[in-house]
């Protein structure tokens, strides 16, 4: 609840409210008898100039400006005096009073608390540290929450670079990212599956609550991308999109605690179970987002990235956008647009790929299975 409180002021980057929950962490990491492995006690700072246009890398060597921003990992050890050590990871920071990024389109400005992005996951990371201390002593576990997440990965990006372990111990990364709002189908998606051969029949095995949505790919639109890229095995953990997400109703009343406890304990199976397996093996993964069409308009709606159904269902619609227009609604499973069915995200962004501004077309969906038809003007 307090990294998602007011008082934090949504955890910017480099924000006195960012700060404040960094030594709020430092101190529970304090209190779990966790060792400082940062290169300032529990701290990992780096400095950075910010983006001026998206396709330009960010520099993190600076000089004294008013731009510079100073980001703030923070990292605590478990030592077993092994070899190999478990890195498990959330980044804490959020979007203030709405960064870019923020999709809330409200007169006032507005605290963006970010409960399940990503208060949730560093919650849990720290029930993880917990139970670690007393067992599984096969490897040494680094916990790290890092900033800059949200300005693109730059903690964990700077981390990967400037380790405070060698990176040839790194035996595998866990990335806890949004795991607050576990569904009543207790729907979970793991992202990396494929970066480790083994990684697919130890979550099966331990499984009796989830409906797993499991995907291959090391890559993706969080920090475990930044470990993957140094070939490390990456397991993603993630409870789905909402209607909340970057808007400053992501609080923590919506949460689910019980959800993130069930989480928790099962990722502390799988670590459990990986305790005695030596150093994990590393595969390289195909990369989806590298197939993903490039579109210019978009429907206006939020994807329900966990549905396994036929289709693409809607778990958001924004304002004033095209589906709001047409009358389309929260759980509508959208199953063709124009002349193409759509079974499934890739096919939706296909076919959504063709069409420009301006264009008209019509979508079907299934809408508590009825077929219902709509027009629609991108």
């Amino acid at each position: 609840m307090y990294l998602s409180g007011d008082a934090l002021e949504g955890r910017q980057t480099g924000s006195e409210g960012e700060k404040k929950a960094a030594e709020y962490i430092a101190k529970r990491f304090e209190d779990l008898g966790l060792e400082p492995k940062g290169n300032e006690g529990y701290f990992q700072r780096f400095s950075f100039k910010p983006k001026t246009n998206p396709h330009q890398k960010v520099s993190y060597t600076v000089k004294d400006g008013d731009s510079t921003i100073t980001g703030t990992n923070v990292i605590g050890f478990i030592d077993n005096n092994v070899e190999n050590t478990v890195v498990i990871g959330a980044h804490y920071d959020h979007l203030g009073y709405g960064a870019e990024g923020s999709l809330y389109r409200g007169e006032t400005k507005e605290i963006h608390n970010g409960a399940d992005d990503n208060a949730s996951g560093v919650s849990v990371l720290l029930n993880l540290a917990s139970k670690l201390k007393e067992s599984n002593t096969g490897n040494n576990y680094l916990f790290i929450t890092f900033s800059g997440e949200e300005m693109g990965l730059l903690g964990s990006n700077y981390f990967t670079k400037n380790p405070t372990i060698n990176n040839d111990q790194a035996n595998y990364m866990i990335n806890m990212d949004m795991v607050g709002r576990l569904k009543a189908d207790s729907t979970l998606a793991v992202y990396g599956v494929g970066t480790s051969p083994i990684f697919k029949q130890t979550l099966s095995a331990h499984n009796n609550r989830f409906k797993l949505i499991q995907n291959e790919s090391g890559i993706g639109p969080s920090d475990h991308t930044s470990f993957y890229n140094v070939d490390i095995p990456v397991l993603h953990f993630f409870t789905g999109q909402h209607e909340d997400y970057h808007k400053p109703t992501d609080d923590f009343e919506k949460l689910n605690y019980e959800g993130m406890q069930t989480i928790s304990n099962y990722i502390f199976e799988v670590i459990s179970d990986l305790d005695d397996n030596g150093k994990l093996p590393f595969r390289k993964t195909k990369n989806e987002s590298e197939e993903t069409p490039r579109f210019k308009v978009g429907l206006g709606v939020i994807p329900d990235y966990m549905f396994d159904g036929k289709g693409m269902r809607i778990d958001g619609i924004s304002e004033d956008k095209p589906a709001q227009k047409a009358g389309l609604q929260k759980g509508d499973i959208v199953v063709k647009l124009g002349d193409s069915t759509v079974t499934d995200m890739m096919s939706y962004m296909k076919v959504l790929a063709t069409f420009k501004e301006g264009d008209k077309t019509k979508v079907v969906v299934d809408r508590n299975g009825n077929m219902v038809e709509a027009e629609i003007e991108f």
